[in-house]
């Protein structure tokens, strides 16, 4: 006698997220509770209980909310934040004003979730927050940042500091191992310190001394941010002649491209050396300012840019910025 047929199990399709453990550790019960429709529904609210039965079996595991990993993610230990205010200021604006991180990296660390606003993850970019949020970074986004590292070059005339035309050289291409001034306790260099390595700042091509090359955000926006208060120090040889006039000018009351110039500190080193102290970084501004007041420029030299000093760094050569220094 044939053995009557099998029923089947109508099973609905895979789903991304099936996988997810609960909170007990289990797998979660296939079917029954209805698939959410985002990480912040889940969170807002229990999966409900499956329709077929209205008392949940004892020692059934809840669903947990299956939270979207980037690449490098670890598994959360905290809900995200569910509640997305539509005013305030966005969390990554934020950061980038108290120093945490630059926008770019915001975001990438928010998809990441790596970011925690009063003790909640945020996982949702374009998220808005009171000003007066506490903001603060999981561990692996804190380790992400202390690999990134900030080099200081002695830049030879003849090299641009930025992205070059035709024709010109990037100082960046001067970051070379042969070219590395080590110090005791300086870690060697690694073709990965390249990766994402950008000015923070310009300097001339007819123009040498010290440039910062980073890949913390932190740094180019401390150095070239709107609202920078950082000053910079330029020694400048130039020809011609100027008078006590000349000189309160180019202190403060100059203007460039109709637009006032912030208050500089400049004072005579020698019978044709300047020393400029300048805490803005107009195109071209000292060799404009000294072209304003019948002057001509011929050397410039940067030798700080904050705290940090150009120091004894030979030309053409660059080491890492110290531990112990901060502009």
């Amino acid at each position: 006698m044939a053995n009557p047929p099998r029923k089947t199990l109508g099973l609905p399709p895979k789903v991304a997220g099936d996988e997810a453990l609960t909170n007990t550790g289990r797998r979660p019960v296939r079917g029954g509770a209805p698939r959410r429709k985002s990480v912040v529904e889940a969170a807002v609210s229990a999966v409900p209980p499956p329709r077929q039965s209205q008392q949940k079996p004892r020692g059934t595991p809840s669903r947990a909310p299956v939270v979207a990993r980037g690449p490098t993610s670890t598994r959360p230990t905290t809900a995200p934040v569910v509640n997305v205010p539509q005013s305030g200021v966005r969390i990554s604006k934020l950061m980038a004003e108290r120093g945490l991180c630059s926008r770019r990296e915001a975001d990438v660390f928010i998809e990441r979730g790596c970011v925690f606003v009063d003790g909640q993850r945020v996982m949702e970019l374009g998220t808005r927050v009171d000003p007066t949020a506490r903001i603060t970074l999981s561990r692996e986004a804190q380790a992400s940042q202390q690999r990134q590292m900030t080099i200081l070059l002695h830049k030879p005339v003849g090299y641009v500091s930025g992205q070059p035309e035709p024709g010109f050289i990037p100082a960046v291409t001067l970051v070379l191992p042969d070219a590395q001034y080590a110090t005791p306790g300086t870690p060697p260099f690694h073709p990965a310190h390249l990766k994402g390595l950008a000015p923070a700042g310009r300097l001339d091509i007819d123009s040498t001394g010290l440039l910062v090359l980073t890949q913390d955000g932190r740094v180019a926006r401390q150095l070239i941010g709107e609202d920078s208060t950082v000053d910079k120090e330029y020694l400048v040889r130039v020809e011609g002649r100027l008078d006590a006039k000349g000189l309160a000018l180019l202190n403060h009351g100059l203007s460039l491209d109709d637009r006032q110039l912030k208050p500089a500190k400049v004072e005579w080193l020698n019978e044709d050396q300047l020393r400029f102290v300048l805490r803005e970084g107009r195109k071209r501004q000292i060799r404009r300012m000294c072209e304003l007041v019948g002057l001509s420029v011929v050397g410039l030299k940067r030798v700080r840019i904050g705290g940090v000093k150009l120091g004894d760094l030979p030309l053409g050569q660059w080491r890492f910025l110290r531990e112990d220094e901060h502009f």
